[in-house]
């Protein structure tokens, strides 16, 4: 899915908490070995937990960037060699009107009226799917894009939803070209996509 396009000023660094959970693919409980040996790996600053037959390890990093937090906790995990990997971030990519009436703190009402063009500066992004149902779906990306363009979220916001979907998008792929890496082959050369795919450039 491709953004529309923006202009960002580049980010100064400043180390901050970052905190975001991975969900794990490849094992389906949690041992003291292999709490130990995620503990050894660098994932002192996680909490483990097991809920519906998935490993989800909770972090709170200290980085400059939310994408160096995350990236460098994938790779800890990695490298704790104990059979998994991480399969996703736990953030659905796709919302519907409760769900970002919840995160931007607004009222359903007014998100409906944004979504109507009724209030605020229109141009609301269209769903991403079920268009025919009675609870339509948009992509998170497209709607912080969205909020940000009209002043309705920081720059920074913006930023860490950008990262969230390039990673997960990435992980994604990853999965299924180890599951079905001839049919990911067939469909790629197909559709003649490039190597590179997400919700628009990161700066």
């Amino acid at each position: 899915m491709k953004a529309p396009e923006m202009t960002m000023t580049a980010p100064q660094p400043c180390e901050r908490e970052h905190e975001f959970t991975l969900v794990l693919a490849g094992i389906s409980e949690l041992t003291p070995a292999v709490e130990d040996a995620l503990f050894k790996a660098g994932c002192d600053d996680a909490t483990l937990a097991v809920r519906s037959g998935r490993v989800f390890v909770t972090f709170s990093r200290k980085s400059a960037t939310i994408q160096q937090a995350i990236l460098s906790a994938i790779r800890d995990i990695r490298n704790a060699k104990i059979g998994a990997d991480v399969r996703r971030i736990d953030v659905c990519d796709l919302v519907t009107q409760a769900d970002i009436a919840r995160r931007i703190d607004r009222t359903r009402q007014l998100v409906h009226q944004y979504i109507l063009g009724t209030r605020g500066p229109g141009m609301f992004p269209p769903p991403a799917c079920q268009l025919a149902d009675a609870a339509p779906l948009w992509y998170w990306c497209d709607v912080a894009h969205w909020l940000w363009e009209n002043n309705m979220i920081s720059e920074q916001a913006l930023r860490d939803v950008q990262v969230i979907d390039a990673i997960n998008t990435v992980l994604e792929l990853e999965h299924c070209r180890q599951a079905e890496p001839d049919l990911i082959q067939e469909v790629t050369r197909a559709l003649a996509l490039p190597p590179s795919t997400g919700c628009g450039p990161v700066p």
